[in-house]
């Protein structure tokens, strides 16, 4: 009609009446119900006695509600879509539906803080799903007012109305997630580009980011329920702890109490949908689309860690939203709790030795020889580990037999090159190493004892308690074990490609896997000598034919049995070492599988202009020395094979730090005038000693055969 009068004001002022009534709104775009069995009867005559006010209930709003299923709405969302497809077009309609944004949102607000609404009426959810719809929201003219002002009232729905939102969304396409990821990372964005944050004037405070952000959460858990969930293959939790004695600890009185007491931090929303973020193997748009990089740029960590810690009402953290920070940040955070705990360890030594009048190591000091490493590691963090476990929380302090020198982390850095270079050497037999995939993984027939496992845990958890980067290379498996989740099919894939191939092939295969393949539930592996040791996936597997109806059990059983029954004791070894040193840190809550290797063994991506720009110089070399340019040259001429071997070389780790290269320190120091000597470094501390050569050429010829002869770590 408005369109034949090409007068629009009657359909402007009816979208202005009802998209600024939180009522009207909540009574719209009302999916048409499916009848009940009684008024079906009913309309087909049958049974005209019944109770008419049964019927009457039947169409009424709080009998929708009872019939639609957890995570459904009443709202047609194919009409609203409708809707919003025709009249946004049309920009006087558009600036109808800005307008009575403006004026709903603090009334919905007031609602959901001061009436309780939600509770009385499951509908009123309704009126979050239409507005979402709009496809504009992140115009410009949203920005500014309408979407922060929204954003506000949709933080403040309770618990259970946000996990409905979450799981009605996880069912929305790909393409819808993103647009809404979009929209609340396009208002965070334009605030923090649009504001000057600093240390007084911190993001934290800013209500429209906030409240972006815990919508931005709510989408985020429906990316996650409605990706690849596998929510049954989780590992066995460690023993119980050891039970407290009523006694109050001298921790306790100083007001030291333990932080594990409350267990590990969980997401409120994520136990109300009862998943946890891990669980999601493949989430439906990449997890890096919920990072927010202008956000993490201005983003005062030490102080969004205290409000972390101090968890107040009125002080938000971005760490309770970890899925917006990017790795370096969150590794900041990790990194104030793990200092802030190692000084707490500290003063808690001290007040002991007051007290009690004995003299009490504020550190964990490591006295170590070279050639009997792992045994004297092994023999002191496994008295450490049973005397008092809390002393593995201090800060590392380590010191080599004979030898002068003071731990400022270079000494500590070496100690853990020399442990784990040891301990992985396949010789020793703990794991075995693949020439194709390149990775280790735990030997099934080992002859170590678990204590040895123990250690290799206590040394990850070390590396990241002391920010070190190790030379391990494990299959993700691993570290998806050490968050809590069992090996299935799917991990073969690098863990055992080979295997994982022919499984697959077993699943796709067309014919008859019986006659033609000739398997059974009875699997064979070899011990270290080469010898066949048999297994049976179940009882009597070996009179067990594997056909075309029980394939899909056999790859998951004989999965289950290489990641995890297999090494099953080794691993839970290894994990409670591991566990040892993080189980009071915030490492589960903050961080993925992938960011943990992250941590552990640092970036695959390797930026060398990123490092040129923050290399520094030494012994009368800087910038703009000839040989300094030539150096970069040569460098940046190699192949990836060579940089990898050139970083090894020098820093011990084939790999960059959590941050990429520009996070490295690494000096280039003169070692003397031209020579035939080789280039040599000090990888404890980034330092590659490099005499003035007298032509580019040797440099390159020198270079090159220093790190590709270069045994082990080539230190000095």
């Amino acid at each position: 009609i408005c369109a034949e009068k090409e007068d629009y004001s009657p359909l402007i002022r009816v979208i202005g009446r009802v998209f600024s009534s939180a009522e009207g709104l909540v009574q719209s775009f009302r999916r048409s119900k499916p009848h009940t069995k009684e008024e079906l009867k009913s309309l087909q005559g049958k049974d005209e006695d019944k109770d008419e006010d049964e019927k009457e209930a039947g169409s009424s709003g709080e009998n929708d509600v009872q019939k639609l299923a957890p995570d459904e709405v009443s709202v047609d969302i194919e009409a609203v879509r409708r809707v919003y497809e025709r009249l946004l077009s049309n920009e006087k309609i558009e600036a109808a539906f800005l307008n009575a944004l403006v004026y709903l949102s603090p009334n919905v607000e007031c609602d959901l803080t001061y009436h309780n609404v939600y509770s009385r009426d499951p509908n009123y959810l309704n009126l979050f799903v239409i507005v979402m719809e709009n496809s504009n929201l992140h115009s410009p003219e949203y920005l500014e007012i309408a979407l922060p002002q929204f954003c506000k009232a949709m933080s403040k729905l309770p618990l259970a109305a946000q996990a409905k939102l979450a799981r009605l969304w996880s069912r929305y396409s790909a393409e819808q997630m993103r647009r809404m990821v979009e929209t609340f990372q396009q208002l965070i964005t334009y605030k923090v580009i649009s504001n000057e944050f600093n240390s007084r004037n911190l993001v934290n405070d800013d209500d429209a980011v906030v409240a972006a952000t815990k919508c931005l959460k709510i989408v985020y858990y429906a990316n996650v329920l409605g990706g690849d969930l596998d929510v049954e293959h989780n590992e066995e939790e460690d023993e119980e702890p050891i039970p407290e004695s009523s006694e109050l600890t001298l921790q306790e009185l100083l007001g030291e109490e333990r932080r594990n007491k409350k267990g590990p931090r969980v997401d409120p929303l994520e136990t109300e949908q009862g998943i946890r973020a891990n669980d999601c193997r493949r989430p439906l748009i990449p997890f890096e689309e919920f990072v927010n990089e202008p956000l993490n740029e201005v983003l005062e960590m030490d102080k969004d860690y205290t409000f972390f810690k101090v968890e107040t009402e009125n002080k938000f953290s971005f760490m309770t939203c970890p899925f917006i920070l990017n790795a370096v940040t969150k590794n900041l955070g990790l990194y104030y709790d793990n200092r802030i705990r190692m000084y707490s360890e500290r003063r808690i030594t001290v007040l002991y030795s007051l007290v009690q009048g004995q003299q009490l190591n504020p550190y964990l000091r490591l006295k170590v020889r070279r050639d009997h490493i792992i045994d004297d590691a092994l023999v002191r963090l496994e008295m450490i580990a049973m005397e008092n476990p809390a002393d593995l929380k201090k800060q590392l302090y380590v010191e080599f037999e004979g030898e002068q020198g003071v731990d400022e982390g270079g000494v500590s850095k070496e100690f853990f090159q020399l442990v784990v270079e040891e301990i992985f050497n396949p010789d020793i037999g703990m794991f075995t190493y693949d020439e194709r995939t390149k990775l280790f993984w735990f030997n099934p027939s080992s002859f170590e004892n678990e204590g040895q496992y123990t250690l290799i845990g206590i040394v990850l958890g070390l590396a990241i308690y002391n920010n070190c980067i190790l030379d391990v290379h494990f299959p993700m498996v691993v570290y998806r074990k050490l968050m809590g989740k069992k090996g299935t099919f799917r991990d073969l894939a690098d863990a055992n490609p080979v295997l994982f191939q022919s499984l697959k092939e077993l699943l796709e295969y067309e014919g008859s896997v019986e006659d033609d393949m000739m398997i059974t539930f009875q699997i064979s592996q070899t011990d270290l000598f080469g010898n066949p040791l048999m297994y049976d996936l179940r009882e009597n597997g070996d009179k067990i034919p594997v056909t075309n109806e029980n394939r899909k059990e056999f790859v998951a059983q004989y999965s289950d049995y290489m990641l995890n029954k297999s090494v099953e004791k080794q691993f839970k070894a290894f994990r409670r070492g591991f566990h040892m040193v993080t189980n009071e840190s915030p490492l589960k809550y903050l961080f993925r599988p992938e960011e943990i290797e992250l941590l552990i063994c640092g970036s695959r991506n390797l930026d060398f202009l990123a490092l040129e720009e923050t290399t520094e110089y030494d012994g009368g070399y800087n910038r703009d020395s000839r040989i300094i340019k030539e150096f970069w040259e040569t460098l940046h001429s190699f192949g990836e094979e060579q940089k990898r071997l050139f970083l090894q070389f020098t820093t011990g780790t084939d790999r960059a730090p959590v941050g990429g290269l520009g996070k490295l320190k690494m000096i280039i120091a003169k070692n003397g005038p031209d020579t035939d000597r080789l280039p040599t470094s000090h990888t404890c501390f980034n330092v590659l000693l490099l005499p003035e050569y007298s032509s580019k050429e040797k440099l390159r010829e020198r270079l090159l055969k220093a790190i590709t002869y270069a045994k082990g770590f080539g230190m000095l």
